[in-house]
């Protein structure tokens, strides 16, 4: 378990307060599993939406996107699931998970954005995330080269 919330500490009260926030993240974790669970339903319900209206056993683009947009948000919940999981480790430092969670959100809007709906200002901000958060996991990637 993590060393950052030890559970025997010389304070009384932080010592629960640590084992409240374990329970906490345990709590959390179970949560998303029940969320990542209801999402792969959701694919399913879905794919089988799509597939049942007529023309039968076709997918138009619009709707290959909405099938791609239902698998991407159960892989990002996934990655969530493994961020809460690693609050709980000490071995490993979750910074780079995170990053590549918010870059695997990005890529999800960038597969599923409509350009119908959105204005240029939009396109610029994703890109400046999208190379913000590239250049982010690859700084990261070289520190971490560099530390061993």
């Amino acid at each position: 378990m993590s060393d950052e919330l030890p559970e025997q500490h010389p304070d009384v009260l932080l010592s629960r307060l640590h084992k409240a926030i374990k329970f906490c993240i345990r709590t959390l974790a179970v949560l998303m599993v029940v969320v990542i669970f209801w999402g792969v339903l959701d694919v399913i319900y879905v794919i089988y939406t799509q597939v049942s209206k007529a023309p039968y056993l076709l997918l138009a683009v619009s709707d290959i996107f909405k099938v791609f947009a239902a698998f991407l948000v159960v892989l990002i919940a996934i990655e969530i699931y493994q961020n809460i999981i690693l609050y709980l480790r000490t071995d490993v430092i979750p910074i780079k998970l995170v990053i590549a969670t918010a870059l695997m959100a990005i890529a999800r809007k960038v597969i599923i954005i409509d350009l119908k709906d959105v204005t240029a200002i939009h396109i610029f901000s994703i890109a400046a995330v999208v190379l913000a958060l590239g250049v982010t996991y690859y700084l990261v990637g070289q520190q971490h080269k560099e530390s061993l």
